[in-house]
């Protein structure tokens, strides 16, 4: 882990996040003081999708054909 001040994290940014992403922490300090601690985000996995998980979310009400009248020109 890597203390630097904010004024050396803004000179050297781009040198930084390539640290970071090989797993180096760096905090951040504002007159010697710890104020942010830069870390590696690790990219989110996207879940598998379950068949039936939106059950329930969506209703679709049968008697509601009003608002169909405004696109009636695009309609066949």
């Amino acid at each position: 882990m890597r203390w630097m001040s904010v004024n050396e994290v803004q000179a050297r940014l781009p040198e930084l996040v390539k640290q970071i992403a090989s797993g180096e922490e760096v905090v951040i300090t504002d007159h010697d003081l710890p104020v942010a601690r830069l870390v590696r985000q690790e990219p989110e996995r996207p879940q598998a999708r379950r068949p039936g998980s939106a059950k329930g979310k969506l209703r679709i009400i049968a008697d509601d054909d009003a608002h169909l009248a405004d696109f009636r020109d695009y309609m066949p």
